[in-house]
């Protein structure tokens, strides 16, 4: 327990938390502190081609191979499982209607790339590694839960006498394209790949680039992230006890499932806290583009305000040094 505390407060008073409190408190007084769009995007394109190139660098070092189709399959299979967990809770304890609840649950199956690049920085921090190929997983994450939730949203709009108020064949082509083409996902896999392929020797070149400067353009994303989920104030009025309460207790179920997958696929105690932060996190960049595409009966300002306002938070300052402790006490 003591070991628990010390990481949480640790957690607490690491650079990354602190930054994104102060985008938090900037935008709750209503500063005139912002972050250019342009700025934003810049910065996420380099995190994620990072994160893909240092994964990448990693697993050809550890000549891993075949062996990750395993955790690949389980990954897909967990980001696909997942939504069919969280719709029934938020229809019956959590009281949310059939389609904005199967778009909710799409994000609770999908994954925060930033929530997992904090707990990558909490096992540096630490001293602690972990498997190259959890980035290949955290890719192969973010778009099942999609379709499982689009899959839901199918059902309850059939239930309500409304089959055609779905998305038609043409725009299920367009979400297709959508999620096999989405940005994150093509920075992760690329990276990765470009990283597997030139190996440590053609990283060295670009390391300078890519890795000192990290810790600090996260910090700068992390302020973003905070100036966002204040602009979100306005929507927690919406959201009822129960639903407030999902955003909380569902990261928890999903940890744990995350570790189950953890334990039977053999990871490290470090690849056994990234899988479990994955499976605890939610979606809020992926997932509602999607969701704003395919389903717009459902309500944005619902999922993403519970996904970025509610779990994000939770799991940036109380989540992370929770799921490394359990890893620590099962693997």
């Amino acid at each position: 327990m003591d070991v628990l505390f010390a990481a949480a407060f640790g957690n607490l008073l690491s650079p990354l938390v602190l930054s994104f409190v102060l985008g938090l408190v900037a935008g709750l007084v209503k500063s005139d502190l912002d972050m250019p769009e342009a700025v934003g995007k810049a910065i996420a394109i380099y995190l994620m081609l990072a994160i893909g190139m240092k994964g990448g660098v990693e697993m050809a070092q550890a000549g891993v191979g075949l062996a990750i189709l395993p955790a690949l399959l389980a990954a897909l299979l967990l980001s696909f499982g997942m939504p069919y967990i969280a719709y029934p809770l938020l229809r019956r304890v959590a009281g949310a209607d059939r389609v904005n609840a199967a778009a909710v649950a799409a994000h609770y199956g999908s994954v925060s790339i930033v929530t997992f690049v904090a707990a990558t920085q909490m096992l540096a921090r630490d001293g602690i590694g972990y498997e190259g190929y959890l980035v290949a997983m955290l890719a192969v994450m973010e778009t099942p839960a999609i379709i499982a939730g689009l899959l839901l949203a199918g059902r309850a709009l059939a239930l309500e006498g409304d089959p055609a108020a779905g998305p038609d064949h043409g725009d299920r082509r367009e979400l297709l394209r959508e999620v096999l083409a989405n940005g994150s996902v093509m920075l992760l896999v690329g990276g990765f790949f470009i990283g597997w392929i030139s190996g440590g020797d053609g990283y060295a070149a670009v390391k300078p680039f890519f890795d000192a400067p990290f810790k600090g353009v996260l910090c700068l994303f992390l302020l973003e992230m905070g100036l966002l989920v204040s602009r979100r104030v306005s929507g927690f009025q919406m959201l009822r006890p129960g639903l407030v309460a999902f955003g909380l207790y569902m990261p928890l179920i999903g940890a744990v499932l995350g570790l189950c997958v953890a334990w039977m696929l053999g990871l490290s105690v470090g690849g056994g806290t990234l899988l479990v932060t994955l499976a605890a996190s939610a979606s809020y960049i992926a997932v509602p583009a999607a969701m704003r595409l395919a389903l717009p009966q459902a309500d944005p300002s619902l999922y993403v305000t519970l996904s970025l306002g509610v779990t994000f938070p939770f799991n940036l300052i109380v989540g992370i040094p929770l799921y490394g402790a359990m890893a620590r006490l099962i693997l």
